[in-house]
């Protein structure tokens, strides 16, 4: 069975390197699932940051939207997979909807994206490293595409750290095992 690890952290706060660090020391064939899609300047910006801290022997599947599948292959040839990101192959599903306005539609579509990751992760060998972002930490947006991407993202993290076997909250580039931390109140 295989095992969940949940690394989440607010904008720049170290948890992609983090999780790189950690992969690079518990795994020996890795896989990098990129969730990321290149729109603009900025994000080629940033996903060239991404690549250049991997290892060129990590073999790179892009998953913006069918993230399980790629979780698949991944797992099928390599003993840790690390997932990056959460947060974005949300806002890919949510941008993919004709109406995203569809809150039933949006939570029946993550529910199923979502449990068809944990389950893949779970049935394969190896580590699923999934990266994410705490973005409910804020104000309440002022639109609700924002609070839907908000709310969905606050889901997708609980269910992936209920069902992980640890979870990290990285600040200033510091992770602390907050599951280890966390009480327990479902016993």
């Amino acid at each position: 069975m295989g095992k969940i690890i949940l690394v989440t952290g607010g904008a720049r706060s170290g948890k992609s390197s983090f999780a790189e660090k950690y992969a690079a020391r518990h795994g020996q064939r890795i896989a990098y699932i990129a969730t990321a899609q290149v729109y603009d300047e900025e994000m080629a910006y940033r996903v060239s940051l991404h690549k250049k801290r991997r290892p060129a022997q990590w073999q790179t599947y892009e998953a913006p939207y069918d993230a399980h599948e790629a979780l698949i292959a991944a797992g099928q040839e390599h003993d840790l997979v690390l997932f990056d990101c959460l947060t974005l192959y949300i806002s890919n599903l949510l941008c993919s909807q004709a109406d995203s306005r569809d809150e039933a539609a949006n939570y029946a579509l993550l529910q199923k994206k979502i449990s068809l990751l944990i389950a893949q992760a779970k049935k394969n060998q190896g580590t699923t490293i999934f990266v994410t972002n705490e973005v409910g930490a804020g104000i309440v947006p002022d639109n609700q595409l924002a609070r839907a991407y908000r709310d969905l993202s606050g889901l997708a993290n609980q269910m992936v750290g209920a069902a992980a076997d640890k979870a990290y909250l990285v600040v200033c580039g510091m992770a602390v095992d907050v599951k280890r931390l966390a009480e327990n109140l479902e016993d």
